[in-house]
């Protein structure tokens, strides 16, 4: 994925910009869709459904109180570095809240978001698809059984 990045940035002309100078709401904006990128990738690769389920069933691992879950399951699992790229984001300042989400929820998905944003910058896709698995084991599993994709 690091090659992806840097083509992107060569085709259009985008400077090379050092990750420690980003605020934590920017890495979360860019984790924010790229987590979604990646969890819709999983269910489409997973079997021909109607958007409409896939929309639902997506729903159900971008929500904040999904991605929370989620972070506060990989806590152990992170490196120092990662700790502390999740809590800058955790920390960060917000001028919105999502409509259904709680304010401790909200601010756990902010630093998930910010280090999944951290680890797509950085070209750790590897890293960040090894997290999300683990966090989905850990709670409650893949989105369909892998056993039985089609």
């Amino acid at each position: 994925m690091e090659e992806s990045i840097k083509y992107l940035k060569d085709q259009f002309g985008l400077p090379d910009v050092d990750i420690r100078t980003y605020s934590p709401a920017v890495l979360a904006y860019i984790g924010d869709g790229i987590y979604e990128l990646l969890i819709r990738t999983i269910l489409v690769d997973m079997g021909n459904r109607q958007a409409n389920m896939l929309h639902k069933k997506a729903s159900g691992y971008v929500r904040a109180s999904a991605q929370c879950a989620m972070i506060l399951a990989l806590q152990e699992e992170l490196t120092e570095e990662e700790l502390q790229i999740y809590k800058r984001g955790r920390n960060a300042k917000t001028v919105s809240m999502a409509k259904h989400a709680t304010m401790h929820d909200y601010r756990h998905a902010t630093g998930f978001e910010a280090l999944m944003g951290y680890l797509y910058l950085t070209g750790q896709m590897n890293r960040m698809i090894d997290l999300v698995k683990t966090g989905m084991e850990k709670t409650g599993g893949l989105p369909w059984d892998t056993k039985n994709r089609r």
